[in-house]
């Protein structure tokens, strides 16, 4: 034990002069930068509060418990897309729309995760669910159709108030309504050889049900298979994203006359595009999740500049993500958080835990583990910024609401339910044949 303990004194000593050596010759010029440039001290404090910042919006994801769940429908379905709706200046959300795979959209009361009613367009499968930006009694949801629908929650009847129609041939997988609710845009299947960005006139919603509205225009020469998802900037109306199974994820200006003008940029991430979103300060950076578990994160600040545009490429998160004590087996979406300038990824396990990744130039890290929950994977999520907290939607059925050192009043943690969703019966492999377009 007496010659270990002196091997380890001789180590750390000869470790300590190692340090000294690579280290001295910049002590110097570490010393006089901070004695004599005047704004030394301010850099010093802004570098220690942004990494408190960061660490304290961390621990408070770290920290996310359940506060709410909701209670079980006759109907169990998975729960494929959330969104809440836009709070009038301080005021918090008032309503939950869920898109579920039981080909129906249910609304729940945002406090309470009460259920308040449900939307259907049979035999049509609804797909995704968007509320307006300035009116939060409006729920939109695309159609396998052809059409975008819109309803009114005001109103007591089921049916649609606005029709947003398309090709009846078309099968919208993907959409989203633009931050000055002027404009929608839904994603096409490939339908024989074509796939189709189609963009209306959002504006003039009316109470009288089933008032029909033909598009604006498309755009038809960007991707060459289905549209995956389509995501508006959060801040400017013209600046739309898109991604394709094709690989591409596409970004437009579409204040643009023309599509070959209106597209701004075309990166590739090498598979098929599950999610797209935007980061980054002002918006500027563009990330996308892939279906066999990739991430791509972009700076299009850079476009004009000799810098490269890629700010991380992993090809499997699964494998790179450093999870310990547990494994990642999916990832369901990214998160920006705007008060701490970061990217975060959540993913998850087949047995409902929640795993929150923080996303860096350097790779990705967890940053906690939301147990408890969810009894099967996890399949959505809305992060709400009005009062930090988080919703998923997972295979179980299940909605929850989780918040900050929140208890949980009732644990009635439903058995994990294996049910075929339409998702999963329209998913095919990914064809790794892609065009190369421009940086």
């Amino acid at each position: 034990i007496f010659l270990s303990l002196q091997q380890d004194v001789i180590a750390g000593f000869l470790y300590a002069i190692l340090i000294l050596v690579v280290f001295h010759p910049f002590v110097d010029l570490i010393d006089n930068f901070n004695l004599t440039y005047k704004y030394a001290p301010l850099i010093i404090i802004r570098t220690a509060v942004e990494m408190t910042a960061v660490e304290k919006i961390e621990e408070q994801l770290a920290s996310l418990r359940i506060a709410k769940r909701s209670a079980l429908s006759e109907e169990p379905a998975y729960l494929l897309d959330i969104d809440v709706s836009k709070p009038a200046q301080s005021e918090s959300s008032r309503f939950v729309a869920v898109s579920c795979s039981n080909k129906s959209i249910r609304l729940y009361n945002r406090a309470t995760l009460n259920f308040l009613r449900e939307y259907s367009s049979c035999p049509g499968i609804l797909n995704g669910v968007r509320f307006a930006h300035a009116c939060d009694s409006v729920v939109f949801s695309a159609c396998s159709d052809g059409t975008i629908k819109c309803w009114d929650i005001r109103l007591a009847t089921q049916k649609a108030v606005q029709i947003f129609s398309g090709c009846p041939s078309s099968v919208f997988i993907s959409f989203d309504i633009n931050s000055n609710d002027l404009i929608i845009c839904a994603g096409t299947e490939k339908l024989e050889n074509d796939t189709f960005l189609v963009f209306w006139d959002a504006r003039g919603i009316t109470s009288s049900a089933n008032t029909t509205k033909e598009p604006l225009g498309v755009y038809s020469e960007s991707h060459n298979d289905d549209i995956t998802k389509i995501c508006f900037h959060p801040i400017e109306p013209n600046l739309l994203v898109s991604g394709s199974t094709d690989g591409l994820v596409n970004v437009f200006d579409i204040n643009k006359d023309n599509e070959d003008d209106a597209l701004i940029s075309t990166c590739n991430s090498d598979s098929s595009v599950s999610c797209i979103g935007w980061s980054g300060k002002d918006y500027k950076q563009v990330y996308c999740t892939t279906h066999d578990e990739g991430f791509c994160w972009w700076d299009t600040a850079q476009l004009d500049t000799e810098e490269p545009i890629t700010l991380l490429h992993v090809l499997d998160v699964r494998d790179a993500a450093c999870v310990e004590n547990s494994s990642l087996h999916y990832l369901v979406g990214g998160l920006y958080h705007e008060k701490a300038d970061k990217l975060f990824l959540i993913g998850g396990t087949s047995t409902g835990n929640i795993q929150l990744l923080s996303c860096g130039t350097d790779g990705l890290s967890l940053v906690g583990t939301l147990c408890g929950g969810h009894s099967a994977a996890v399949r959505s999520f809305c992060w709400d910024l009005t009062d930090e907290s988080l919703l998923t939607g997972g295979e179980d059925a299940q909605l929850l609401l989780w918040k900050p050192g929140a208890v949980e009043r009732s644990l009635a943690k439903k058995a994990s339910m294996k049910i075929a969703s339409s998702v999963q019966k329209r998913v095919r492999v990914h064809n790794s044949s892609l065009k190369s377009r421009k940086k």
